[in-house]
């Protein structure tokens, strides 16, 4: 009996021991290391403009939709942009739903604007041309017209951003070259100069318009 009470204050002591150093002292270590060493990380990478006021996060895209503005890849994530509700669409590359989409029809066979339409890539190339001022064959840059996997990428190419730079020069009346030096400005290197590619963060580029501008 000696011994197995001895065994079970001991299986109790640990258990506390363990429940203190794993549940207490190590997320508080972890937690004030990275507040000392990476604060704005630990923070979540939060962005604010010139006048103090939190914008977003530098990790996750949000929809800009006006001309104005530089506009993020398309986004799965929930009914889209939806940080509580991460997801690509997960359709594979032979997959006629991904190409054209899905859409709702009329009687007579026309497709209709309805909120539970897929934009398929057919869809989101014509709208990018479209919204550009692109021709039928000019070529659009994939990531323009692909949903990320995450659906919160918040990172648009180069080459997508200076396709987009004309629309947004000429909505706010700015000199073109301006803009594409906000762009390169704003364009971050390739992880330890050799993982991934260059890209461009749509928030912290939107918000250096805004600046530049005076503020919208």
């Amino acid at each position: 009996m000696k011994n197995i009470l001895g065994e079970l204050r001991t299986s109790l002591v640990l258990t506390a021991i363990l429940l203190l150093v794993c549940c207490g002292a190590y997320p508080v270590a972890v937690w004030a290391g990275a507040e000392a060493l990476f604060k704005d990380k630990a923070e979540g990478s939060l962005y604010a403009d010139r006048s103090g006021a939190i914008r977003g996060s530098m990790l996750l895209a949000q929809n800009f939709a006006a001309p104005g503005y530089f506009h993020p890849r398309p986004s799965a994530a929930g009914t889209g942009f939806d940080p509580t509700s991460s997801s690509g669409p997960n359709f594979g590359p032979t997959s006629s739903k991904l190409a054209i989409g899905s859409h709702a029809k009329d009687k007579a066979g026309r497709d209709l604007d309805d909120p539970g339409n897929f934009d398929g890539i057919k869809d989101l190339v014509a709208a990018y041309r479209a919204e550009n001022g692109l021709g039928d064959r000019d070529p659009v840059p994939a990531d323009a017209v692909t949903r990320s996997a995450s659906g919160l990428d918040p990172h648009i190419s180069p080459s997508n951003a200076l396709i987009q730079a004309v629309r947004v020069a000429r909505a706010r009346h700015l000199d073109l070259t301006a803009v594409q030096s906000l762009i390169a400005a704003h364009t971050d290197g390739r992880d330890l100069g050799v993982l991934g590619e260059p890209g461009v963060n749509v928030l912290a580029l939107n918000l250096a318009l805004d600046g530049q501008a005076g503020g919208r």
